[in-house]
């Protein structure tokens, strides 16, 4: 296991597949996870369940608010049907300074309809969505939308992929890659502001197409870029 973290990481819903891989990875690299649920028996269980996966990780079950308030970072791995009432029920336990990892995608399947097939959102984006309706003060990250949940969760599976971040402030930006990129093989780049997060969310509806056709789990890498990517 990696060095360990003393700041801890809540991950609402981490009961879910995305969720849960990266609570693995996470603290499989050191970082003590808090996860949330609308149920905290469930995030209980989900804290157990992920314990048997990493023996000496630092795992902590709570409902959403209290799994929000334990940490200055949240990452939000919700489906985007329950993404704005998941916010509206945090709203008075998250705080200016916090930054949230936002991993909503706005797939059709929210409503029944196709998993390659992306929603129009009113703001935008997901993540831009989500900027409007937190608090003013928490900071706001776009993340981890091309990476495939079923290789987080396959601990001996090699990832060597890139997550692609949007974010208002590159200072943001880099202290959430200084988090993800303590999961070995991941490499964060910078793609702008949050508003192209409408392009990197629907990258997630291309790649089930693509991994649904080759029967893989691809992840994305990008070419040609400078070796230092953060200062």
């Amino acid at each position: 296991m990696a060095s360990a973290s003393a700041d801890p990481l809540a991950i609402i819903g981490a009961s879910g597949a995305l969720g849960f891989g990266l609570a693995l990875r996470l603290a499989q690299a050191g970082v003590p996870i808090v996860i949330g649920s609308r149920d905290e028996s469930r995030a209980r269980e989900t804290a157990e369940r992920a314990l048997e996966r990493v023996p000496g990780g630092r795992f902590s079950g709570l409902d959403n608010e209290g799994a929000a308030a334990e940490a200055e970072t949240v990452l939000l791995s919700v489906p985007f049907r329950s993404q704005s009432e998941t916010l509206h029920n945090l709203h008075g336990v998250l705080r200016p300074g916090q930054l949230l990892i936002d991993a909503t995608v706005p797939l059709a399947a929210a409503v029944g309809g196709k998993a390659t097939r992306m929603l129009g959102v009113w703001q935008g984006s997901a993540a831009q969505q989500a900027a409007e309706m937190v608090p003013e003060g928490v900071r706001v990250v776009s993340a981890l939308h091309t990476v495939s949940a079923t290789s987080l969760a396959d601990l001996a599976h090699p990832l060597e992929q890139d997550v692609l971040l949007c974010g208002d402030k590159r200072a943001d930006k880099t202290e959430a890659a200084a988090l993800i990129e303590r999961i070995e093989g991941l490499r964060c780049v910078d793609c702008g502001r949050l508003e192209m997060a409408r392009t990197t969310e629907a990258l997630t509806a291309l790649l089930i197409g693509v991994n649904a056709r080759y029967k893989v789990h691809a992840g994305i890498t990008l070419s040609g870029l400078p070796e230092k990517l953060w200062e």
